[in-house]
């Protein structure tokens, strides 16, 4: 039977009077890529908060592997084995590509503070082998050869791929992106969306997106958010053809029979 992947299970949030999520339940396979997606104010962002540990859900649970996630926090990701892209990348300007991506990458460190502040020799194999590791994610996304520019120094393209490089470097079993496409051409979303299909061979993925041609291209499944409150569940196919989908996006009921003649018009960004 295979493992369990990450879980949100009869979230509910709610901001004063709010209703921000309400019972919002979905599942991220091992392996495969969700997508999450709505019109404005759905509720994505607060559902990508609640995974991320940012936000705490008044109701409901999480679950990564199968156990139970009380209490979850950011800074507690890289040891459960999840990382997260950002929409507003968090890089640090005045460091080099290769810097930004090793602060990722440290979660391997096995060496202690003092033998850092001392520089005995295993933290210089330490520092070696961490480099190297982040050497080889810069070379797979396409970016070595910027690895000792500041990212400041960077067009915003190459910086949404450093950004994608860190989270990469904890070499994560769950990985959480926040509009990884906001921003970019559409050569450059296309090249995204195949860097994203190309991870399921080593982890799972959980994409929050509002370009609807990325995410009908790389999910594997999506839920569809209104209001708070999932609306459609399933493969792309499926949520495409979706009746209540189109009547969210168009703000008008539609008719099923009739979804097929508007395309463009539906998947509109």
């Amino acid at each position: 039977m295979p493992e369990p992947g990450f879980e949100m299970s009869g979230v509910s949030v709610t901001f004063g009077g709010l209703v921000a999520l309400s019972d919002v339940s979905l599942e991220v396979a091992p392996n495969q890529v969700l997508g999450v997606i709505g019109p404005n104010g759905a509720g994505k962002t607060t559902l990508f908060n609640v995974a991320c540990g940012f936000v705490r859900p008044d109701a409901g649970l999480l679950r990564w592997r199968g156990q139970e996630l009380r209490g979850l926090r950011p800074h507690q990701l890289a040891g459960l084995g999840i990382s997260r892209s950002l929409q507003d990348l968090g890089l640090f300007d005045h460091m080099t590509v290769l810097e930004n991506v090793m602060v990722g990458a440290t979660r391997h460190a096995r060496t202690t503070f003092w033998s850092a502040l001392l520089a005995l020799p295993s933290h210089r194999r330490d520092e070696r082998a961490l480099t190297e590791r982040t050497m080889a994610v810069l070379e797979e996304l396409g970016i070595a050869d910027v690895a000792h520019r500041y990212a400041a120094s960077l067009p915003y393209p190459v910086r949404k791929r450093v950004a994608l490089a860190r989270a990469l470097s904890v070499e994560p079993d769950l990985l959480l992106l926040d509009e990884p496409a906001s921003g970019l051409a559409n050569d450059e979303m296309a090249e995204i969306g195949e860097l994203i299909r190309g991870l399921t061979v080593r982890t799972s993925v959980m994409l929050v997106e509002h370009h609807m041609d990325l995410v009908m291209s790389v999910c594997d499944d999506i839920v569809v958010l209104d209001f708070g409150k999932v609306i459609a569940r399933g493969g792309p196919d499926h949520v495409r053809e979706h009746p209540a989908v189109l009547a969210a996006y168009l703000g008008e009921d539609v008719p099923h029979e009739t979804a097929a003649t508007r395309p463009e018009r539906r998947w509109g960004c």
